[in-house]
């Protein structure tokens, strides 16, 4: 029988604050904590992480694997970049260059 964790709702596992990405040959990153898939095509996948909004982009992404229970998704195809969208720092000028041509 499961074991029930304090603060967990009754039949449910206890989601973990967690949160890895590992990318591996530039062809397959796993993540982990993921909350929510807000959007994905072929070229971008914005997803929000427990670490905040998460936009990978690439060539020819496609998903490979997505477990909403404990929050894993796997992306497959040619990966560009990733970065973390930090909605504070909207306001705040865009470093060197943003300072640079003002």
């Amino acid at each position: 029988m499961d074991q029930y964790q304090f603060g967990a709702p009754m039949g449910h596992e206890r989601q973990s604050n967690d949160h890895d990405v590992i990318l591996k040959s530039r062809k397959q990153l796993d993540i982990t904590g993921v909350k929510q898939v807000e959007s994905f095509d072929n070229e971008e996948f914005l997803l929000e992480t427990v670490m905040g909004f998460l936009s990978v982009r690439g060539q020819n992404l496609h998903m490979k694997n997505l477990n909403v229970e404990q929050g894993i998704v796997s992306i497959e195809g040619k990966i560009f970049d990733f970065v973390y969208l930090d909605q504070s720092g909207q306001d705040k000028s865009k470093g060197f260059f943003g300072k640079l041509f003002k």
